[in-house]
């Protein structure tokens, strides 16, 4: 008789900054979904043929957790997104009810410190937490993700910020070193690092992959790059290329291709969720806006003029919609035009991708990857670790290293 050895699954944490947010609880009740086969894998890139045979986990071996500052939970805000934007199948979210009922219960309140007030506006849940220091924030942060990784019982443990998009955060000598930014995390003002790289140092300290979907600082300071490498942790960003940008990625290459010059390029971006709340305040829209123009000039060779708006309209809910408009020059100097409309569920198209970035991460860190990972650079619109924006560029390096990694 041959014995069979039955190995076990591993159990892999994900721990969302901003739980209770329309892509944190699209992503439970997608994972909630594909473990019970309820849906397909459509817009999952890890999913695809070429990155079959890799060590990715299964949607079964996650456990979900995170911080908010807003009350509510991965159920509420699943329910919440659906009676807003229709986007669920009834019967889907009352058959991973119960599975989004238990992940909720390792969702704790939010560590704050020095928020601007549209994020502040947003604040709802009365045990949320202000800290008076860095130094403090972190100490609590890491103290929720241990007790998340030791009740689970969790072999890793990748954290996630889907949060809002805070104002831009400029970078002082302080944050250019480790050995500078640590007894700055001790003071109370001014501030040493915005909340998100707050979570990120939590993260990154604790030895817990990191990645940000937002235009936030994030892991995106010198300091914090070197304490990853310290701590082994590979992290990737930053804010995730879904709708808009992700067509112009493609589009921008194409003209440089054909050598037709581009005059000008102008997008309308309008969207009703938090996302596009927060983003009505003129501080934390320039972080997106900045985020969303940069790419134009890498990809083409030179800057034409263009203008990116982003507009506040709530009767959208999580539709964004962008229409852009390109105006170009072709042979004989006649000038042409191209344009385009985007719609999308915000949320929908996130959350997939949310799955892909997790797996993805943790498959890195068990192969002792550290720093930031280039390789991921067709999610984002920043990408941290390489200035490559051409979106097909970009998937080939995904290509190659998941290649390379056989």
């Amino acid at each position: 008789m041959t014995d069979t050895v039955v190995m076990a699954q591993r159990r892999v944490g994900l721990w969302l900054i901003g739980a209770c947010g329309g892509v944190a609880s699209t992503t439970a009740l997608g994972l909630s979904a594909l473990a019970r086969g309820l849906t397909s894998t459509t817009g999952m890139v890890t999913a695809l043929p070429p990155f079959a045979g890799h060590d990715f986990d299964e949607p079964s071996a996650f456990t979900l957790g995170g911080h908010d500052i807003r009350q509510g939970n991965f159920l509420t805000g699943a329910r919440e997104l659906h009676e807003r934007s229709n986007v669920f199948d009834e019967r889907t979210l009352a058959a991973c009810a119960a599975d989004l009922e238990t992940w909720s219960v390792n969702i704790r309140p939010g560590v704050v410190y020095r928020p601007n007030a549209a994020i502040s506006a947003l604040a709802d849940r009365p045990d949320m937490r202000q800290a008076r220091t860095p130094r403090e924030a972190v100490d609590a942060i890491q103290t929720d993700l241990k007790a998340f990784k030791t009740a689970n019982g969790l072999d890793q443990v990748v954290v996630v910020n889907a949060a809002s998009t805070e104002p831009p955060f400029e970078v002082t000598e302080e944050q250019k070193s480790l050995e500078r930014l640590l007894p700055a995390l001790d003071r109370s003002a001014p501030a040493a690092l915005p909340t998100s790289s707050i979570y990120a140092f939590a993260a990154i300290d604790a030895g817990l992959a990191y990645v940000n979907m937002t235009p936030s600082r994030g892991a995106t300071l010198p300091a914090l790059e070197e304490l990853a490498r310290k701590r082994g942790v590979p992290h990737a960003g930053q804010d995730l290329k879904t709708g808009e940008t992700l067509v112009k990625s493609v589009l921008a290459p194409l003209f440089a291709r054909r050598n037709l010059r581009v005059l000008s390029w102008v997008g309308h971006n309008i969207l009703g969720n938090r996302d596009g709340q927060v983003l009505n305040d003129p501080q934390n829209k320039s972080s997106k806006v900045q985020s969303k123009d940069a790419l134009l000039a890498a990809m083409l060779g030179y800057k034409p003029q263009s203008l990116v708006s982003i507009e506040f309209i709530e009767s959208l809910d999580d539709w964004k919609t962008a229409w852009d408009h390109i105006h170009f020059e072709g042979f004989l100097g006649t000038k042409m035009m191209l344009q385009f409309t985007w719609q999308g569920c915000d949320s929908l198209l996130a959350a997939p991708l949310v799955i892909d970035l997790v797996r993805l991460a943790a498959f890195a860190q068990r192969r002792g990857e550290s720093g930031p990972m280039p390789q991921l650079a067709c999610f984002f619109k920043s990408p941290v670790g390489v200035n490559e924006h051409d979106f097909g560029k970009q998937f080939l390096m995904l290509e190659e290293y998941l290649n390379k990694a056989c």
